[in-house]
């Protein structure tokens, strides 16, 4: 009987230490660890932020042979501009709109393609031309490297719409072919990067190609009789590392 009696108060203490013990456990998986990454402070809250990014790429080929192309005769060139800014409503937290102007161009007068005595395909007087305007509202998140206040990493969230016009053609005189486009764009992606201050106002900025989900919708009229429309829906979340963005920011 006494053996009972003192069995009582031990398991309880046995099961009162296992109850405790069990609930620091729960208490210790539930802490957080504050890797104080928000404390750091890179860009200060008030900060305004403006820059842009330009490109231009030219092309002229005559009498050309490369690999099972001939004569080839044409020019080209490519050219986008694309301005934005931003405000931080936090530190290291920015929100902005971006805006940009692409244009495209290619004229090839002579294309041979030699697959072997049997099979050769030639065209002549082709032309391709198109203009796209984009419009974006981004928000930027920073983080500097280590306790560096030059070197930082960041990463832009995007939502971009876009609408373009283009033409293309084939042929002249009564061979001539031509259509005419129009093309719509839907964006939703984020685009990392690393910046580098080079004095307390600039900085020079190293992005990656968009990675996201993109919609496309294209109409088209042909000789101005047929037409003609595409849809597209993609998914790319790779990092691409030949879609390389730089560009000088600024930040007042």
């Amino acid at each position: 009987m006494m053996s009972k009696i003192l069995m009582v108060p031990i398991l309880g203490m046995f099961l009162g230490l296992l109850g405790g013990v069990g609930e620091a456990r729960a208490q210790q998986r539930m802490q957080r660890i504050d890797r104080e990454i928000q404390k750091t402070v890179f860009i200060p809250k008030g900060t305004w932020m403006a820059g842009g990014t330009v490109s231009y790429a030219e092309h002229n080929e005559s009498n050309l042979n490369f690999l099972v192309l001939k004569d080839i005769e044409g020019k080209g060139y490519d050219f986008s501009v694309s301005p934005y800014f931003g405000y931080f409503f936090r530190d290291n937290i920015s929100m902005g709109a971006r805006f940009a102007y692409k244009r495209n161009y290619l004229d090839l007068g002579n294309f041979d393609l030699n697959l072997g005595e049997d099979f050769n395909i030639s065209l002549k007087n082709l032309y391709y031309l198109e203009h796209k305007y984009e419009a974006s509202c981004f928000i930027r998140t920073y983080m500097p490297i280590g306790k560096s206040k030059i070197f930082g990493l960041f990463n832009e969230a995007r939502l971009t719409y876009g609408y373009g016009t283009g033409k293309n053609s084939t042929g002249s005189g009564a061979e001539y072919d031509g259509s005419y486009q129009t093309v719509q764009n839907m964006q939703i992606g984020f685009a990392p990067g690393m910046t580098a201050f080079i004095t307390d106002w600039s900085a020079v900025e190293v992005s990656v190609g968009v990675m996201g989900f993109d919609f496309k919708w294209i109409d088209q009229e042909t000789n101005q009789v047929e037409e003609g429309r595409q849809r597209v829906s993609s998914g790319n979340f790779k990092i691409n590392l030949f879609s390389i963005n730089i560009g000088m920011t600024f930040y007042l």
